[in-house]
């Protein structure tokens, strides 16, 4: 009765209300009064707005049933997981801390394990708890003690097991830290694995799923594939973490709590950490999962090539960009060796820490071969310095423009995006390079652009002083290990002189 609708984008309440009235028409050529008093076109509306309803949940479907579509992190989470790829959760920042007193103790003093210490701030201070015991002996000049602090919480859950196949126990508290789960039960202590799939009768095994909430859910095995536990189970774990815990040094300064030594007398402990905290990583952002997740089937048990060895350094948490480079690359490097450079998130010095994760990653995770030498290392960074004179367009506030550039050049050089992507403005030397070109560049032409398109910029100073990156009105050549970050920004009006 009517012809075949072929636009299947065209499925809302006013395209499915004009299609039902044509129905309409064509069915009851007396029906004329379309009106929206009529209580026949209330009906058509009805059916109109069911079918709007139908439609959106449809294409809402449709959409989280696909990685490359997807918005619901629980969707990301399912279809990853389809793939054998896991969403990493947060990590949390770890300190080396000075606890001293305002006088030489006459006793000693210790500082209990699980001592909470914050930053200043009243409303939201960032809290971390002591891992071991700090002691300061009577008389101890001067009278301090270095220890070390987490940003994460120690929780303990008890349950009574009975021997039950595939038991499974949901954690309490949010957000769970990856990896922190430790299980004590009558029959022993058990220990995590990926699946069940290589566990006997008798192993104690357990697994995790962590949801879109950040709690984890524990599964225990069905006396096939796993041992279920008997008994008391006392499951303990952390959580917190993230990237807010890597804080400036001297943040550190409030220890909660009173003190006294030996004898009972009272003392004021002081804190500071002298060195940035570290480790401090959110979890995988949910574009990050969907790009990583089809990558890792390039690369499934192995590291072999030089993609897959950069593949499995980004699925650290903390690693937001990898190179390796062999012989091929950089005459310096030996035959059958590689160096693999690693970038942080948020940029910077990697810590060790994280270079001695992502060479576990690469060696014992996904092994390379035995004959091929891996060490993991920094990157080159290569400050880029900014000096530009620009002339505002009339009415510009100085100022506002000044910011304005100031903020699109901190975007332009951020290592990652503010969706956690890969930001493809930057990149390694290597990666940079032309086909033909013995090097990489950072070419002029697209931080002038840049400026350019500010809003209230007009363009840029005629003459080689217009833009000069580095020194030199020309792209910044980079070499094969270098990372190009910004350094200092200079910007001055054209026509004054003053600057911005």
């Amino acid at each position: 009765m009517l012809p075949r609708n072929l636009d299947f984008s065209d499925r809302d309440f006013d395209a499915l209300r004009a299609r039902l009235i044509a129905l309409a028409r064509s069915s009851f050529p007396d029906w004329t009064d379309f009106q929206v008093a009529s209580f026949g076109t209330t009906l058509l509306e009805l059916f109109a707005f069911v079918g709007d309803v139908l439609a959106y949940y449809q294409d809402n479907q449709a959409g989280e049933s696909r990685l490359s579509t997807a918005t619901q992190r629980m969707n990301v989470i399912a279809l990853a997981r389809m793939l054998g790829y896991r969403l990493h959760g947060a990590a949390a920042a770890t300190a080396d801390v000075f606890f001293s007193l305002e006088r030489v103790p006459t006793a000693d003093v210790t500082i209990a394990a699980g001592t909470y210490v914050r930053t200043p701030e009243v409303a939201d201070p960032v809290i971390f708890r002591l891992l071991a015991p700090v002691g300061i002996r009577a008389g101890q000049t001067p009278a301090q003690a270095a220890g070390t602090v987490e940003n994460a919480d120690v929780r303990e859950q008890r349950i009574d097991a009975r021997g039950l196949p595939n038991l499974d126990v949901i954690l309490d508290h949010t957000p769970y830290l990856d990896g922190s789960l430790r299980i004590a039960t009558p029959l022993g202590e058990y220990t995590e694995t990926e699946t069940f799939l290589a566990s006997g009768p008798t192993d104690r095994h357990f697994t995790t799923a962590v949801d879109q909430d950040d709690r984890a859910t524990v599964r225990f095995g069905d006396g096939r594939t796993g041992l279920p536990p008997q008994g008391t189970v006392v499951l303990r774990y952390k959580t917190g973490g993230g990237f807010r815990g890597n804080v400036d040094p001297g943040r550190i300064s409030v220890v909660d709590g009173s003190f006294s030594d030996a004898q009972g007398r009272s003392v004021q402990v002081l804190v500071t950490n002298p060195a940035k905290a570290s480790g401090g990583v959110d979890r995988e952002p949910t574009e990050q999962a969907k790009l990583l997740a089809p990558l890792s089937l390039r690369a499934l048990n192995r590291s072999v090539a030089r993609e897959d060895f950069e593949l499995h350094a980004c699925q650290v948490p903390g690693v937001a960009r990898a190179l390796m480079v062999t012989s091929n690359e950089d005459p310096i490097v030996p035959e059958n060796c590689g160096d693999l450079l690693v970038v942080p998130v948020g940029g910077g010095p990697p810590t060790q820490a994280l270079l001695d994760q992502v060479l576990r990653q690469v060696t014992v995770v996904y092994p390379c071969t035995l004959t091929f030498q891996v060490q993991v290392l920094p990157p080159l960074y290569r400050a880029v310095n900014v000096v530009a004179r620009v002339h505002l367009r009339p009415g510009a506030r100085p100022t506002d423009v000044g910011n304005a550039v100031r903020q699109r050049l901190a975007e332009r050089f951020a290592v990652t995006n503010p969706e956690g992507l890969p930001n493809p403005s930057v990149d390694f030397g290597d990666r940079l390079r032309v086909e033909g070109e013995a090097r990489g560049s950072l070419a002029w032409s697209d931080i002038a652009d840049l400026i350019i398109d500010t809003a209230g910029v007009r363009r840029l100073a005629e003459g080689p002083n217009g833009l000069r990156l580095n020194g030199a009105a020309g792209d910044v050549v980079l070499e094969t290990r270098e990372f190009p970050t910004l350094g200092t920004v200079q910007l001055f009006r054209g026509d004054t002189g003053a600057p911005l």
